[in-house]
This record gives structure tokens, sequence and C-alpha cells, in this order.
């Protein structure tokens, strides 16, 4: 919601599925636009490489595990994979040592529709790998009220000025 306060509220998640909705719209039009000069196999290659090195294999080790419980490894891989850095990252080197072409843009499609549709961000630490609603999350919730919060502030703390300070600035 802000940089002091990093969660969403059900609003503010579907303002960012919107964003990346427009996105996606965007990139899927340009691909389907260009579809006669795609290059097929890099585009497969490029669009399934995310999810085979960054989430399934997260996946099956949570899918496996009796308590959810996971390496945190898993939660690296899918966190790196999954990053617009390294995704911008990937299409630039391509088209650097490859060469720029609309098979490209399937990176920012998979990653539109990740966060667009299915609602993915990127996976913190201390959520299971795969998405269950926390009792916390739904109690701070439950919590928040429409409209401002206030804000408390401390009163602020006078400062000693060093007799004559005022003077010697005003000449």
């Amino acid at each position: 919601m802000d940089q002091k306060n990093t969660f969403d509220t059900p609003t503010t998640a579907r303002l960012h599925r919107a964003e990346y909705g427009a996105a996606l719209a965007l990139a899927t039009g340009l691909f389907v636009a260009h579809w006669g000069e795609v290059r097929w196999l890099p585009a497969l290659v490029l669009f399934t490489y995310i999810d085979i090195i960054g989430y399934i294999p997260g996946a099956l080790a949570f899918k496996r595990s009796p308590d959810g419980q996971i390496p945190k490894a898993y939660y690296v891989l899918y966190n790196t994979m999954h990053s617009a850095l390294t995704m911008g990252l990937v299409v630039a080197l391509w088209a650097w040592l490859v060469r720029p072409e609309w098979a490209l843009l399937v990176v920012p499609i998979h990653m539109c529709i990740d966060r667009a549709i299915f609602g993915n961000q990127l996976k913190p630490f201390a959520v299971p790998f795969e998405p269950h609603r926390l009792p916390a999350f739904d109690a701070l919730l439950r919590s928040l009220k429409p409209g401002p919060v206030p804000v408390h502030r401390p009163e602020p703390t006078p400062v000693a000025v060093a007799p004559g300070h005022h003077e010697a600035r005003a000449r």
C-alpha cells in the first residue's frame, strides 16, 4: 500500500492487476500484430524457461512437503526468475547476443499473465510457497477501517539554541 506498509488490500491488489492487465493487452497486441514474424522455438523457450526454473521446482517441493515448509532457495529461484529485472536482462542479452525479435514479447507477456490473471507477485519467505490465506492477514483486513487513518505523531523536541546564535545570522 505504501513504503511503510508493504501489503495490499483487496482493492489495491485489483488495481495492480489491472495495470498489469493493460500491459498484457499491449504486449499481446504487438505479438499478434507480428504473428507471422515470430520465431516459435525461441518464443516457446523464452516463455517456459521462467516457470521451468523458477516455479515448477518449488511447486513440486511444496506439494511433497507434509507441512508446507520448503527451503528458501525455492523462493529465491521463483523471485529471481519472475523479477522484471531478470526478465529485462534476459531480453536485453538475447537482443544483443542473438537479435532483437518479436518472440521476446513472450517474456513480458508471461510476467503480465502471472500478475494480471493469476495475481502472482514475488514470494516473501513468510508466506506459503503456494497461495493460502493466512489467518493473521484476515485479522488485519478486518481491523482496517475505510477512510483515512489518523497518524499519531510525537510532539517535536525543543532544540536548544546557543546564546547569540540568531544575532550572528542577522548580521
